[in-house]
């Protein structure tokens, strides 16, 4: 039995992790900290106001649903303590990136930062890279719920990098665009000069659009999350492999081996 911790418990996809993974065979919820939440119960489990809960109930693994500062923090403590890390928050720099790798090392923690847990999402960016050498044109449009405070998502940065470098050196057809009537309507440019597009709207979870066109012809790679369940058979994955996954990994790719 696998004995996994969950950092950020009493948020929106804290607390679905918790529940997925209490349900979850070969898992088992051992410990969850939220400081906003302490004393509050999730998935049967009283929420604590510090990291030294998962020390404490001997986790194998946390998951980390957090923010970006907060991480900064829990990472390296998960690293130090020898406890594997399952990260879904996003935000990191370069130089964070950099620390991380540095705290973790060869182990004997290792760590999985994935900027989506959604198999589906995992398969479009694997198939945005494949049609990336064949196409003139590609453009990138995310959308998520209203209540995201950040943009482009995790998700769209990512999938535009692989693009870029799956692309190479290879330049993309000029934009013709000569003057936005409206500043930012063409979107963000991202890595390689990619467009990238972000949508906030009520309703929406995550859902995302990788637009490529070539003479007379285009192709859409179409990824939609309705809820947050949609992430955790990735979450429940990871929990159960990243044992086998030395170091630092980047995206879930590697535990699907696509």
């Amino acid at each position: 039995m696998i004995r996994v911790g969950v950092n950020g418990a009493a948020g929106r996809m804290g607390a679905t992790v918790c529940e997925s993974v209490a349900a979850a065979d070969g898992l088992e919820l051992v410990a969850a900290v939220d400081p906003h939440a302490a004393g509050r119960t999730v998935a049967g489990i009283a929420v604590a106001d510090e990291l030294r809960a998962f020390a404490d109930a001997e986790c194998d693994v946390v998951v980390d649903f957090t923010v970006a500062d907060a991480a900064r923090v829990s990472l390296p403590w998960l690293a130090m303590h020898g406890v594997h890390a399952v990260v879904g928050t996003t935000g990191f720099s370069d130089d964070d990136m950099a620390a991380i790798r540095g705290a973790f090392g060869d182990g004997p923690a290792h760590c999985l930062i994935a900027p989506n847990f959604a198999i589906s999402a995992v398969l479009m960016m694997r198939f945005a890279e494949l049609a990336a050498p064949y196409f003139d044109t590609v453009e990138v449009i995310e959308y998520h719920h209203d209540r995201k405070i950040d943009a482009p998502s995790g998700t769209a940065a990512n999938t535009a990098e692989r693009i870029a470098s799956a692309r190479g050196d290879v330049p993309w057809h000029p934009d013709p665009t000569e003057h936005e009537v409206y500043p930012g309507a063409r979107g963000g440019l991202g890595p390689g000069g990619i467009r990238v597009h972000g949508v906030r709207m009520h309703g929406m979870v995550a859902h995302q659009d990788v637009i490529f066109g070539a003479q007379g012809q285009s192709l859409t790679i179409r990824q939609d999350s309705y809820d947050r369940d949609s992430f955790m058979p990735g979450v429940v994955l990871a929990c159960r492999r990243i044992a086998d996954h030395p170091g630092v990994v980047i995206g879930l790719d590697a535990y699907l081996d696509v």
